[in-house]
């Protein structure tokens, strides 16, 4: 379990760094999750090494949603102040992302198809 925590909290160190470095407006955590979807892609971590510590966490993450919702209940009167703002963009960014990733699905099955064929 050492090992398996240690190469998640090495992702997002290297992910913290390269954001350090660069200055590119991502948040590092996020950085470091995609820095480990591509070693695992690349075959350089295998999946046996952090299966059972991403299983606990996904298992259990419900509870790492707790403290962000208590949090949001110091805001409510700024959040009943810019209710409409915050619904409208809530819709409109579901639907952008719902549309952006059936296009991303689409091309991208085309263009397996292509190499297929």
């Amino acid at each position: 379990m050492i090992r398996q925590l240690a190469i998640l909290f090495g992702c997002l160190a290297l992910g913290e760094l390269v954001i350090y470095l660069t200055h590119i407006p991502l948040p590092s955590s996020i950085l470091g999750m995609l820095l480990l979807t591509l070693l695992l892609k690349l075959k350089v971590i295998r999946l046996e090494w952090v299966r059972s510590i991403s299983d606990f966490l996904v298992g259990n993450i419900g509870f790492f949603f707790v403290p962000p919702g208590v949090a949001i209940m110091l805001y409510f009167d700024i959040i009943k102040a810019q209710l409409l703002p915050i619904v409208v963009s809530t819709v409109v960014s579901t639907i952008l992302v719902l549309a952006v990733t059936g296009w991303v699905h689409q091309f991208y099955g085309k263009a397996k198809d292509k190499l297929k064929g």
